[in-house]
């Protein structure tokens, strides 16, 4: 059966979970032999509540990196008609035997035409940076220290300089595959209460290595290495930017998905291939 597509067997259920992980040890998301990652491990799980005889074919929103994080993940898996009483139990197993780094929020029902890649609307991530003298130790592992004082409003100033439809070719890692045309809806920093800069970060969809190139250029207008206009120049002449920021500050948040009725109609647009002719 093709990924994402509906699935007309008899006796399945689509289930839709929301996953959080701390991708510190994790090799990334997709399965990698003698590798530990995300999807290995949540695969594993399910093979063993479920009592299968091979792991269930999950598919994901977003494939993230090695050492990115998650909070609001999401996956489907097709699996033998449960009630809900069973989904809450299969919830209940899953965390019982999933290792502490890795954890289910939420198993539910959800339509076959339900696909948590193709039928997303917008993925949104968080990005954190400490400029204080030091970094608190319980955080070492999701926020990312920078040696230098951040000037959250030029960042914010070239941020919302790369928003709108968009060609990304100077923030994604090259692919033979697919495009970099997307729509970044949201590009934004403040400070929370303890100082600590924060990324708000909306699009679509991301390509490969986009979230990080984008605050990696961000960082060098913030302190003061480049103009503030210097991000937009990279992106109108498709220059590939070498300033990736580090894995561990970046959160997949949530991932918002439209209405049932409007499912369908999401994926066929999503795996339309987007081309040039957009931007017009």
């Amino acid at each position: 059966m093709e990924e994402g597509r509906p699935t007309e067997r008899a006796g399945v259920r689509r289930a839709r979970m929301t996953v959080a992980y701390d991708g510190t040890d994790f090799h990334g998301w997709a399965s990698q032999p003698s590798l530990r990652t995300v999807q290995g491990e949540l695969e594993n799980a399910l093979r063993t509540v479920l009592h299968l005889d091979a792991p269930p074919e999950t598919t994901v929103a977003g494939r993230t990196d090695a050492g990115v994080h998650a909070r609001g993940q999401v996956v489907h898996v097709d699996v033998d008609a449960l009630d809900d009483d069973a989904l809450q139990k299969l919830l209940r197993g899953l965390n019982g035997i999933l290792p502490d780094d890795l954890q289910v929020f939420q198993v539910r029902p959800v339509s076959d035409h339900f696909d948590a890649r193709f039928a997303a609307l917008a993925r949104r991530y968080s990005y954190r940076y400490v400029d204080a003298p030091a970094v608190d130790p319980l955080e070492r592992h999701t926020v990312v220290f920078h040696p230098w004082r951040l000037d959250v409003n030029a960042m914010n100033d070239a941020s919302h300089r790369l928003l709108g439809l968009n060609d990304y070719t100077a923030y994604c890692k090259r692919s033979e595959f697919g495009t970099s045309i997307r729509t970044l809806q949201e590009f934004n920093w403040h400070r929370d209460e303890y100082g600590v800069v924060v990324a708000r970060i909306t699009a679509d969809a991301f390509c490969h290595s986009m979230v990080r190139s984008m605050v990696g250029a961000m960082v060098h207008v913030g302190d003061g290495r480049k103009p503030v206009a210097w991000p937009k120049q990279l992106l109108d002449a498709g220059e590939r930017t070498s300033h990736v920021a580090p894995a561990r500050g970046l959160v997949l948040e949530e991932v918002v998905y439209p209405a049932d009725e409007d499912l369908l109609a999401r994926q066929e647009f999503t795996r339309a291939t987007r081309d040039a002719s957009e931007l017009d």
